[in-house]
């Protein structure tokens, strides 16, 4: 179908994204392509290497999923920051990933865990990394008529922790700032630490710290020393709501509190983020 109509498409899945932009105007397709009825695009796989979501899964599906969050912890912590519950109940984790804004949490963490988009058009299958699917704001590597049918995030090596934060002006607004860190503990000492970002950067970054505290006992880093290396990195808009001075020096205090709780997590264990009903039930499927 997408073949069929080309640049005049839109694919529509939970709509969360979608129909806030038809709303506001922002885009006019001449044809809506509901995949809601397509068969296999609604269940979470875990493998050893990775967590497989398929592109009707929603978010509240995901963010209980006792399987993902066992494997991969990151995703529950990202998502429980993700609008509120209704929105989570229908709009999906792939849907996210597509649109491409980078205000959005679930494309940082992607290219986070160096995962992969899955696309499928009238040539075929094919891989997108992470670093290679995010153009621009809104923008994305997939051909007109290509679907993304699923996402993969890669697991991170034992001994890995996670956290993830973010700041808005109000609970479920998009962030002014959000921050994913992930800091790997091996023999006692810290051997990997990196971060990636919302609302600060026009594409999903990822930015390497390892240099800065490799080799120091977990209970002696202090994070601190990644600020400047932070703030060097983003490249924060202002708005109506906060100066870009501010938003990066948000980023930055953000980045030090998570690299220290992903610490704390990498020596004690994941936690749950923040705690969300009947999170022992799997619910593979949405429908």
């Amino acid at each position: 179908m997408l073949n069929q109509v080309g640049h005049d498409g839109k694919v529509l899945a939970g709509g969360q994204s979608l129909i806030p932009i038809l709303n506001m105007r922002l885009a006019s397709p001449g044809h809506l392509v509901d995949i809601n009825g397509v068969e296999g695009l609604d269940t979470v796989t875990v493998s050893e290497e990775e967590v497989r979501v398929g592109a009707l899964v929603r978010h509240a599906q995901l963010e209980r999923h006792g399987g993902a969050f066992g494997a991969l912890p990151l995703l529950r912590q990202a998502l429980v920051h993700v609008a509120h519950p209704a929105i989570r109940n229908r709009g999906t984790t792939v849907g996210s990933i597509a649109h491409a804004d980078a205000a959005g949490e679930m494309p940082s963490v992607l290219a986070l865990t160096q995962g992969v988009v899955e696309a499928r058009g009238a040539a075929g299958s094919r891989e997108i990394t992470a670093a290679d699917f995010f153009l621009g704001a809104l923008e994305t590597a997939l051909a007109e008529d290509e679907l993304v049918v699923a996402t993969r995030f890669r697991r991170f090596p034992r001994g890995t922790g996670t956290a993830f934060a973010e700041s808005a002006r109000r609970h479920g607004d998009y962030a002014l700032a959000g921050v994913a860190a992930t800091v790997t503990v091996t023999d006692g000492v810290v051997r990997e630490a990196r971060a990636s970002f919302v609302s600060v950067t026009e594409v999903p970054t990822v930015l390497d710290l390892t240099e800065l505290v490799a080799g120091s006992e977990p209970g002696s880093v202090d994070w601190s020393v990644c600020v400047d290396a932070v703030r060097a990195h983003v490249d924060p808009e202002a708005d109506i709501h906060a100066t870009a001075d501010y938003r990066r020096m948000l980023a930055a205090e953000l980045a030090r509190r998570t690299l220290h709780q992903a610490t704390t997590h990498a020596v004690t264990g994941p936690g749950t983020g923040h705690p969300t009903p009947d999170a022992e039930h799997e619910g593979v499927r949405t429908r």
